[in-house]
């Protein structure tokens, strides 16, 4: 096997070469093999090359950044190959991604965001990169400030051998002219094999990829890889490995295996099978003359009937050590693979089409009027948001991020990935964005009833929400926080789950919004916890607020907030007091919890029109949402049961986090008629950006 060190100059590709015996016994074979599996299990091997310089963290960096973070994603998405760019020039940033051929999907995105964290950490400043990979499938990563799509680059190349020798006992003439000839008929055949596609066929449908195997001895078989990207013409492809081949020959013949790499195609061929590309290919029978081999192996033969305890202990000891190696290397990878969770983000639900991902600016201009105040349907902390029409006539949402925003880059950033990857029917779909110098754009499919809260809090829209209708938005909301949690391939925390931020379709249905506080929990985390405390004060969960910590069941206290602001029909910080009788919602609802009167909190616009029971029993869920101890708060699933099975008991609730205490509470508290423990809290419900936990 080989590998490649990686080069940040275009210049000094290095080859690294596992050294092998040059003996010919069996055993020098086994140890090839052997020593092989441990170099691609350590490395598998990748070639870069990297030119330019850009500023860290500047244009340029950003639009890298999120041209990549589809990019695993997209080439699954679309069937082993992707090609994408962000931004206007100076700083685009034109990417493509390709895995071969039968991939599994994901091992293709996995093997794409491998290369992409290594290229990233490894030479975060340049401004072009290609690499090919052989881990877990076969891929090819390559990015640059200027446009490569249909273009043949031959340069810069890298050769990758293997020192094992051909001549395993040093006989040379006879023996391996005849290898030579099987070898270069063999790849002769894969080159046309491969290249022989038709140009007229689009790119996403081309499928330069061709495999062989071909049989010299009945020991010993060749196998063969070659790929282009599809993106160039068959004419092109043809010659790149060509060009590859001959490079090979002249470089390193004798060798037992190697590759030449180039941006445009790769060639590759082993005495072993590789990147799981020859399971179904058929061996054609060895050739009558065949390499030396058939001489060894007769002595081999004879030597094998009787293995001398001293070859076996040769053998077992090192085999033991290199197992005992591996197992320990295994550990090493697992546990760098948990400390990336966040930035290996597989493909789930994804964008159709990449040509969805990108708009024009001008496009989205004219789609809202010059972003006309006639067209704005909303404004938040970080911009506005306006109503527009694409030429197609799709109506889409489109929110626009204000340019003096400190968090705008990193809640657009986040929004992006985010949204893009987590697809629900209770989740606001996102159909693209804008990434044009300083404006930063999302644009979403059009909600026609705006957000809940219009509906919710405004006396003269509240009517057309009756009970039975705010009871399904109550469930639904439910089933995509459990998405988020449970449901898709990450599990996400929303951190910031308000009435403003849920959206309503033409039917009333719920969509959650606003992706750009989410955070990702890596696999077995229960919680994590940050210094930068985002979202809205009312809606926290104590140990978010006061700590820091958030988890799941953080989303679970903003849900029961939620939950009792869509019964009661007002909004939590309505809710103020005196010193006597302080206010916010959770405490209003503990207390008439305690006096026995829940049906009082109902919103007066219901009429009578409404289940005792249904109302009664989902203020006491929501109670259970919003207890102090988060462990004492139910996970999603179980919410949903509860709400959809009458017949599942419920637990009393513990007293809420935020229970602000009146005179007459500490009082009776003094007297030991209350008991539990009071946390003090705000009740603004203005979204903050920055808070130092205590």
């Amino acid at each position: 096997m080989f590998i490649s060190l990686l080069a940040c100059d275009s210049n000094s590709s290095i080859g690294l070469m596992s050294k092998m015996t040059q003996k010919g016994s069996w055993l020098s074979i086994f140890w090839f093999a052997l020593l092989s599996f441990l170099v691609l299990f350590l490395h598998s091997y990748r070639a870069r090359t990297m030119r330019g310089l850009s500023d860290q963290n500047g244009t340029y960096d950003v639009n890298r950044g999120l041209v990549l973070s589809y990019l695993p994603s997209n080439v699954t998405a679309q069937g082993g190959f992707n090609n994408a760019s962000v931004g206007q020039e100076p700083d685009r940033v034109h990417a493509l991604g390709m895995c071969i051929s039968g991939s599994k999907a994901e091992d293709c995105s996995k093997c794409i965001q491998t290369e992409i964290n290594r290229i990233i950490s490894s030479c975060p400043n340049q401004t072009e990169a290609y690499s090919w990979s052989g881990q877990p499938t076969l891929c090819l990563l390559r990015y640059s400030n200027h446009s490569f799509l249909g273009s043949l680059d031959l340069e810069p190349s890298t050769r990758l051998f293997n020192t094992g020798d051909l001549r395993l006992n040093g006989e040379m003439n006879t023996n391996l002219t005849e290898f030579y000839r099987i070898w270069k008929g063999l790849v002769a055949r894969v080159v046309e094999a491969a290249s022989s596609t038709n140009d007229n066929s689009s790119s996403s449908n081309r499928k330069y990829y061709a495999v062989d195997i071909a049989a010299t001895t009945a020991f010993a078989k060749v196998y063969t890889l070659m790929q282009c990207t599809p993106d160039i013409s068959s004419a092109d492809c043809k010659e790149c490995l060509q060009n590859c081949v001959s490079d090979y020959e002249l470089c390193c013949r004798q060798n037992q295996g190697g590759a030449i790499v180039r941006p445009s195609c790769l060639f590759r061929w082993d005495l072993f099978p590789f990147a799981g590309a020859f399971e179904n290919i058929m061996v054609a029978p060895p050739p009558s003359r065949a390499l030396s081999l058939t001489d060894q192996a007769n002595t081999t033969k004879k030597e094998s009937s009787e293995i001398s305890k001293g070859t076996i202990a040769g053998i077992a000891v090192p085999a033991l050590i290199v197992a005992v190696a591996l197992l320990g290397l295994a550990y090493v990878v697992c546990c760098r693979e948990k400390s990336h969770i966040e930035a290996d983000i597989q493909s789930g639900d994804d964008i159709a089409s990449r040509h969805s991902l990108q708009f024009d600016f001008k496009t989205i201009e004219a789609a809202t009027n010059r972003f006309s105040d006639s067209n704005k349907i909303g404004q938040g902390g970080f911009g506005k948001v306006y109503k527009g029409m694409l030429p197609d006539g799709t109506e889409v949402a489109v929110k626009r991020l204000a340019k003096n925003s400190r968090q705008g880059s990193r809640e657009f950033k986040n929004e992006v990935v985010f949204v893009a990857k987590l697809q629900h029917r209770n989740l606001v779909r996102l159909l693209g964005f804008c990434l044009e110098k300083e404006e930063r754009i999302l644009v979403y499919e059009f909600v026609p009833n705006k957000s809940l809260d219009s509906f919710l809090f405004d006396p003269s829209r509240r009517d057309h929400l009756d009970w039975a209708k705010r009871y399904k938005i109550i469930r639904e909301i439910a089933k995509g926080i459990l998405y988020l949690h449970q449901d898709s391939r990450l599990t996400v925390i929303h951190r910031d789950l308000k009435a403003s931020n849920i959206l309503l379709d033409a039917d009333l249905s719920p969509k959650i919004a606003d992706f750009g506080m989410a955070r990702i929990l890596g696999v077995d985390q229960s919680r994590a916890e940050t210094s930068r405390i985002v979202g809205t004060y009312g809606y926290m969960s104590p140990e978010y607020a006061m700590h820091g910590h958030f988890s799941q069941k953080s989303d679970v206290y903003s849900f029961g907030v939620l939950a009792l602001e869509i019964i009661n029909g007002k909004v939590n910080s309505s809710f103020y007091g005196t010193e006597d009788t302080p206010g916010n919602l959770v405490t209003h609802v503990w207390r008439l919890w305690r006096d026995g009167s829940l049906l009082e909190l109902v919103d007066p616009a219901f009429g009578e029109i409404y289940h005792t029971d249904e109302v009664t029993r989902c203020i006491h869920i929501a109670l259970l949402c919003v207890q102090n101890d988060p462990t004492h708060r139910p996970t999603m699933s179980a919410i949903i049961m509860m709400l959809t099975c009458n017949t599942i008991g419920l637990p009393v609730p513990h007293r809420p986090g935020f229970f602000l205490q009146s005179r007459r509470d500490r009082e009776a508290e003094a007297e030991g008629l209350v008991s539990g423990l009071s946390i003090p809290g705000s009740i603004d419900d203005g979204s903050i950006t920055f808070l130092d936990p205590r």
